[in-house]
């Protein structure tokens, strides 16, 4: 098989268990408190990863001063904060709409290295951030729900689903600010070890241990391990084969696949309606993928030609 279409293939199925998280993700806040279930999730993950380092002899990173802050900022933040906030938003909000919101990761993060970094962004990039921001506006903003309970709830959910996506962006943009870039191996192990410290001190305080153990605490705990072992670990071996058969543009273009899986799934697992809104919202979504991803092409077939 060409080498190229494998790692399509692998990236392609790392992208499908992204999207799963948010419909697992759902599971979970129905029977486990969010730092809770975040950390179980990385005290999972964790040996996992220390497990592989060991295996394929990868040593642990010497950071400096700066590096550990930011390294620690990352774990808070893209780990922790992006765990909580979804788990937290899924409480509220449907799983097809926090696909579409989802799929917006690509846009956000161009758009928060523009401000931060003083990146000029190009008018393809700028064109994404708006499809981007048309696709949320349209499976989030409707008016007559605003003024039922339900719409408040939904709303409240949407946006914290979008504040799980504005962590994962800043883990991106904060990564990008090393000094000296960490491997993607170790770095996963940082992550979630990191991430268990920083969330048992809350999950203590949120008592699970005091929770009955009915059938949804089993589905919970089934999600978190689901969560832990297919998504983290498994996410990261087949993302990181696939992407190294193929260029950043082509990569990204695969992320194109989230919104959708979620959708799929949350209508084929979890028997939500799919709404004229949230196709038009993934779609423009996709539209802003695609849009992002060509102007990458582009820009990396110009400086080739320079």
């Amino acid at each position: 098989m060409n080498v190229r279409y494998v790692g399509y293939s692998f990236c392609a199925l790392a992208m499908i268990g992204v999207g799963s998280t948010v419909v697992v993700s759902k599971a979970i806040a129905g029977g486990l408190p969010p730092f809770s279930a975040t950390a179980l999730r990385f005290a999972m993950a964790f040996p996992i990863f220390a497990a592989m380092m060991r295996w394929r002899k990868v040593r642990w990173p010497k950071l400096d001063a700066h590096d550990a802050l930011l390294v620690i900022a990352q774990a808070g933040a893209g780990s922790v904060g992006y765990t909580v906030c979804l788990i937290g938003g899924m409480r509220l909000a449907s799983a097809a709409d926090a696909g579409v919101i989802a799929g917006t990761l690509p846009a956000v993060s161009a758009g928060f290295a523009a401000l931060a970094l003083g990146e000029r962004p190009s008018p393809a990039l700028l064109g994404a951030i708006a499809l981007a921001t048309l696709g949320v506006l349209a499976c989030t903003v409707r008016l007559d729900d605003v003024a039922v309970a339900s719409g408040t709830h939904s709303l409240a959910g949407n946006a914290l689903v979008f504040a799980a996506i504005v962590c994962e962006a800043l883990f991106i943009l904060l990564n990008r600010k090393l000094h000296r870039p960490v491997p993607a191996l170790p770095l996963s192990a940082l992550m979630s070890g990191i991430g268990l410290l920083v969330a048992i001190v809350p999950a203590c305080f949120e008592q699970p241990w005091r929770l009955p153990f009915d059938a949804n605490a089993v589905a919970a705990l089934t999600g978190v391990v689901y969560y832990a072992l297919v998504p983290t670990v498994l996410g990261f071996v087949l993302w990181y084969a696939g992407a190294s058969r193929l260029t950043g543009a082509e990569a990204g273009l695969v992320t194109a696949l989230v919104p959708v899986s979620t959708l799929a799934l949350a209508s084929g697992v979890l028997h939500e309606p799919i709404s004229h809104a949230q196709m038009v919202g993934v779609a423009c979504v996709l539209a802003a993928v695609l849009l992002a991803t060509f102007g990458r092409f582009r820009s990396m077939r110009m400086r080739a030609e320079a």
